[in-house]
């Protein structure tokens, strides 16, 4: 099993690459934000039964979600699940559909403000109406930020230490929390969710935050990465998304503003500027991580074959 999830592994990122993330009805995590979006309605629920059904809801929704994974993993044979488990594990991954959304968000900012703000909207959850060009691609940028982790190091991560119906684990952890893990009506209904993000993303988040800093170290940034790192990372809400979004914003020399919230870094440049570093330092990220979990999962099956275990 290691060794097929060791080529799984660079199949489904190479599968992410060439189409990216179709928007097909019946994508597994449409489905499952679907049935996420039933379930949590406040008003489906009655106040004080809100905190024990997401605690309930999220359990069920995480094991209907890793079914066809675990089983696919568990009774398909090696050929038959190095065929499906890439297209499996991709469904779990957003490396490229990240970047395109950066990039929509700075072509259309170039071409017109009102044009940039429709489209960070669709990334954000904060109004975008009065947002000048450079917080504009500060929206678009801290969310590629964040969603490093989110979206790319914490499936991975998962992927490695328990395979396919890790990786599904998280992916429907996490968009539990992404559809209900806010301070407002959803609260009580969400509160579980919220925090079993942040404790899924808390390995994954420092292990990112180190290999940041590595790339940055390389490129002669390390000094301004980790002083961002030390004075802005707690300065969002939440445990692990200020690691990548304050490196990243100092190692590229710009500055992520949420108006009225926070800043983060430095404007040594404009985001229009050092947009491409940030995707550059993604990407190293990626690859980089993807290569240390595949050498490890290498590792595992050559030392189970040699055991005979």
């Amino acid at each position: 099993m290691f060794m097929v999830n060791a080529l799984i592994l660079p199949l489904a990122l190479s599968i992410d690459r060439t189409i990216g993330d179709p928007k097909i009805r019946f994508h597994p995590v449409a489905l499952i934000g679907s049935f996420i979006g039933w379930w949590g309605r406040p008003g489906n629920w009655r106040p004080g039964q809100q905190r024990v059904a997401g605690v309930v809801m999220w359990i069920i929704t995480v094991t209907i979600f890793a079914i066809p994974f675990y089983l696919a993993e568990q009774y398909l044979p090696w050929f038959l699940l190095l065929a499906a488990g890439p297209f499996l594990l991709k469904f779990c991954l957003a490396w490229r559909s990240l970047e395109e959304h950066s990039l929509a968000v700075s072509g259309a900012v170039s071409r017109n403000l009102g044009e940039g703000r429709r489209e960070a909207a669709l990334m954000v959850s904060r109004d975008t109406g009065q947002l000048t060009d450079e917080q504009v691609l500060s929206a678009a940028y801290e969310s590629l930020s964040e969603n490093l982790v989110d979206s790319i190091i914490s499936p991975i991560f998962y992927f490695g230490m328990f395979g396919l119906s890790g990786a599904a684990v998280f992916r429907a952890a996490n968009t539990m929390d992404a559809m209900l893990g806010y301070r407002d009506e959803r609260e009580r209904i969400g509160w579980f969710s919220a925090r079993m993000d942040d404790i899924l993303n808390y390995i994954p988040a420092r292990m990112t935050g180190i290999l940041l800093l590595l790339v940055f170290a390389v490129r002669g940034r390390f000094s301004p990465a980790y002083g961002a790192f030390k004075r802005d990372r707690r300065k969002r809400p939440g445990l692990n998304g200020g690691i990548p979004m304050a490196i990243l914003a100092g190692g590229a020399g710009v500055q992520f503003e949420k108006p009225g919230v926070y800043t983060m870094g430095a404007p040594e440049r404009s985001l229009k500027e050092g947009g491409p570093e940030i995707i550059s330092a993604v990407r190293a990220v990626t690859v980089i991580f993807s290569f240390a979990v595949m050498m490890v999962l290498i590792i595992l099956g050559s030392v189970t074959i040699c055991t005979g275990i």
